[in-house]
């Protein structure tokens, strides 16, 4: 077992995790429209070409450029229209010199065309002549052959993070299903005698569980699938079966609370009793959240989290959730979206460690300030009047008001 409290940072403690994990290898497959979120387990490549045809982007008439060449408003070239092409029919219309055929937004070109004029480029002459008042280019206002994508181009990587707009590719290929890796189930045991459900009165010293809900919404944000084991006393045999049941069927271990060190706090034995190598790292340098766990049992990751629901939060978005994208083989970093701020009071800090500071953003006068949302960890109505955090670095004693911050959103 770890010499106690001897902590490490929140990015060393992760790399003392990692150098013991390795993604899952397991891949299934799912409609590509169901696939947001998900992480892809192989490249894909596109099996044709697209646009399979050649496009016009705008209304206007297919021409062959050359016969456009210097075209003015003074001088026009005239152009015999022999035809139009409409949106969704294959052509029929071949072009020869000095002859146009209408074209629409989305729809093939002629035959023998190679751009398309714009209609406001153009005035109506009679019923099949029209000036063009201004030359186009080879490829203007057209998409051509395999423009966007090729038949065999890579257009996702394997660990890809699907996004709206990957799905929509997908769809353009006609690839309504993708191999995907399996998402990483994450057990969460919630200890404390004085826990009784949301749905229960609480009686004399007793607090509904807030920690199942928030950690399981965390869990499924992250990627994986939550698998609340439920509410456990305090007791080290309750604990370890608990935690049993729930690595018997999951990938990850989240113990929420008991991660301290009074005669309550089982944690990091029951972690060490588990398997090996059993707690790894008791403590990291960093407010809320130091007395946080991490540990392995026999290739899962485990996590003694605090039980203060900010802590819990915090400590989760730096150990646990990077934890479920390593297991679902995400190469790529998904970082917290972010905003810059004014600090409106100071935030005061001790040197060699890292604060997470809840604030709320107000927007006033064009301008985004950071309000500093003091309060105890274990208030999670904190939490709900943050819109996101703010880090002090190690090697900084605190933040001044009138600073421009970084704010991680939630």
């Amino acid at each position: 077992m770890s010499e106690m409290f001897n902590v490490l940072t929140p990015d060393e403690a992760f790399q003392v995790l990692k150098q013991h994990l390795s993604p899952l290898r397991e891949r299934e497959v799912v409609p590509s429209a169901e696939a947001l979120g998900r992480i892809t387990a192989e490249e894909v490549r596109s099996p044709e070409d697209l646009p399979a045809f050649p496009r016009s982007t705008m209304d206007g008439y297919s021409v062959r450029s050359q016969d456009t060449y210097g075209a003015t408003e003074a001088v026009p070239a005239y152009l015999e229209v022999v035809g139009e092409v409409a949106t969704g029919e294959a052509s029929t219309v071949e072009l020869g010199r000095g002859q146009a055929a209408k074209a629409y937004t989305g729809g093939m070109l002629a035959g023998s065309a190679d751009a398309v004029v714009m209609v406001e480029r153009t005035q109506q002459v009679d019923e099949t002549t029209i000036e063009v008042v201004r030359a186009v280019a080879p490829g203007e206002n057209v998409v051509n052959v395999g423009e966007d994508v090729r038949r065999g181009d890579a257009v996702l990587p394997p660990g890809h993070l699907i996004r709206p707009q990957d799905i929509g590719g997908l769809m353009a290929l006609g690839l309504t299903d993708i191999a995907v890796t399996r998402r990483p189930r994450v057990a969460i045991v919630s200890t404390g005698d004085e826990l009784v459900p949301p749905a229960g009165n609480p009686g004399p010293a007793q607090i509904r569980d807030v920690n199942t809900y928030t950690v399981s919404s965390l869990v499924s944000q992250a990627g994986g699938i939550p698998m609340p084991v439920g509410l456990v006393a305090d007791e080290y045999e309750a604990q370890r079966e608990a935690a049993i049941r729930g690595l018997d069927t999951a990938d990850v271990l989240v113990f929420s609370a008991g991660s301290s060190l009074s005669s309550r706090d089982l944690t990091a034995a029951v972690i060490d009793a588990l398997g090996a190598p059993g707690v790894l790292v008791h403590g990291i340098s960093i407010k809320p959240g130091k007395p946080t766990i991490v540990g392995v049992v026999d290739g899962k990751p485990a996590f003694g989290l605090p039980g203060n629901p900010v802590s819990a939060m915090v400590v989760f978005g730096l150990l646990v959730r990077p934890t479920i994208a390593l297991l679902s083989g995400l190469t790529g970093v998904v970082e917290r979206p972010t905003v810059v701020a004014t600090l409106t009071r100071d935030i005061p800090s001790l040197a060699g460690r890292e604060d997470h500071v809840e604030v709320h953003l107000v927007h006033e006068d064009g301008r985004i300030d950071a309000e500093p949302v003091f309060g105890k960890s274990n208030l999670i109505f904190t939490l709900m009047r943050a819109d996101g955090t703010v880090k002090v670095p190690l090697d900084k004693g605190g933040l001044y008001a009138g600073e421009q911050v970084e704010v991680s959103l939630y």
